[in-house]
């Protein structure tokens, strides 16, 4: 009945609106691709697992070691993406029902579009720790310039993720304080 009382620019408007709404649509195939993606490092897990396995006994403890970072680093990275997959598809694409599942995350429906920011930042930073600590454990044939990028680039994601955090907690305060 309120649409038959609209104004042609009115239904114009409404038209806009529900295309706009409806684009979000358009992100989907992205979830699916980054499903698809996440898939890949699981495939890739058992064969990394399986070649330190066949290593572990004859490699020096320094080789094993980055052996295991490597292994940590994957899992961080699918851990990334699922975080990207389930908060970018609720926040921007559609409500997921997750009461009809049994195996619901804690922090699932809890992040925002500005905490996902700081988690995938804080994400990032430790990706970046384990790819630098790969590098110090072989620094003798790394050149050091090398090195000193590295560390710029990780101390530039800390202090990122450090400036994230603090404009979301600022932008928290004035939502309590009533936008003040």
């Amino acid at each position: 009945m309120a649409d038959q009382d609209r104004t042609a620019p009115g239904k114009i408007e409404l038209g806009i609106e529900r295309v706009i709404m409806a684009s979000r649509w358009l992100q989907a195939p992205l979830y699916i691709g980054l499903v698809l993606v996440l898939a890949v490092v699981v495939v890739k897990f058992p064969f990394k697992v399986w070649d330190l396995a066949q290593q572990a006994l004859v490699v020096q403890e320094g080789d094993l070691v980055l052996a295991v970072l490597s292994l940590v680093d994957l899992i961080m990275v699918a851990n990334l993406v699922v975080m990207v997959i389930i908060s970018g598809y609720e926040n921007f694409v559609s409500h997921i029902d997750a009461r009809s599942t049994a195996d619901r995350l804690s922090w699932f429906g809890k992040l925002d579009a500005g905490s996902l920011k700081i988690k995938l930042a804080s994400s990032i930073v430790a990706i970046s720790s384990i790819h630098l600590l790969q590098r110090f454990l072989e620094a003798p044939s790394i050149p050091n310039d090398k090195l000193y990028i590295l560390i710029a680039m990780h101390l530039t994601f800390v202090v990122s993720a450090l400036l994230l955090t603090y404009i979301d907690r600022i932008s928290a305060a004035k939502k309590v304080d009533g936008g003040h």
